[in-house]
């Protein structure tokens, strides 16, 4: 099974390389690559099911949320990726892969050529706030932007929190497209893990040839890269994981 390659397969899959690339670096074969991250995606779930657990007991008082488009396969077929921070240290906290329809000048074309597309996006972001809900105080402040679903169900999990929300700016260039071009930017934090997510991950991209194929593929990957960017807040030795 080649254990001696696990190490640094997690280290490359959150270092902006495709299962190809991966591959012919380590010298081993793409189904390998396949099979050890399926592998170390069941080993991060689990690293950061106890992580949510710690944070029960010191629950998070600054929570930001919010969601990272990319695609499935194409454009014209798109994906929402939910995902909840610590404001305080950057850590993520959880997330969730949701198919939603196309919009804009797509719609029509995805409709026709793919049929109409089902949105997962409202009953996806309820889970993540079901899984998240012990880890963040019931009076924190959670911040987000001006979506029409945030607002109910923040309050149908966090009645008593203060909820703010603010109106995203436009993209720069830098981080792409995920850091605003404002003077001072409310959702930074989230904003910034963001755009470390497009470059650490190679499937999330802006035009890129290794695009996702299978939005279970990218929540596995999203548990990987979720566990390594936590460890590497905490300043948690790389050396002292076992895989």
């Amino acid at each position: 099974m080649k254990r001696r390659v696990n190490r640094m397969v997690y280290e490359l899959m959150c270092s902006k390389m495709s299962i190809n690339r991966i591959a012919r670096v380590l010298r081993i074969n793409p189904k390998t690559v396949v099979r050890k991250q399926k592998y170390l995606a069941k080993k991060c779930e689990i690293k950061n099911s106890k992580f949510r657990n710690k944070l029960k007991e010191n629950r998070v008082l600054h929570m930001q949320f919010d969601d990272l488009i990319t695609t499935e396969h194409t454009k014209m077929k798109p994906l929402s990726v939910s995902i909840a921070i610590d404001a305080n240290n950057r850590s993520i906290i959880g997330f969730r892969v949701s198919r939603i329809p196309a919009n804009g000048l797509l719609a029509d074309k995805s409709r026709r050529k793919y049929g109409k597309r089902k949105s997962e996006h409202f009953k996806e972001l309820n889970e993540l706030f079901k899984e998240i809900k012990g880890c963040v105080d019931p009076l924190a402040l959670i911040r987000s932007d001006e979506h029409m679903f945030y607002r109910p169900v923040v309050k149908r999990y966090f009645p008593l929190a203060a909820h703010e929300q603010t109106k995203g700016g436009r993209g720069c260039i830098a981080g792409q497209g995920e850091l605003k071009k404002l003077n001072y930017d409310p959702l930074f934090m989230l904003n910034h893990t963001f755009a470390m997510m497009r470059d650490g991950i190679g499937r999330l991209i802006r035009k890129t040839w290794g695009v996702t194929k299978d939005p279970d593929a990218l929540r596995k990957h999203l548990e990987v890269f979720m566990c390594y960017h936590n460890e590497n807040l905490s300043l948690t030795p790389l050396q002292g994981s076992s895989y």
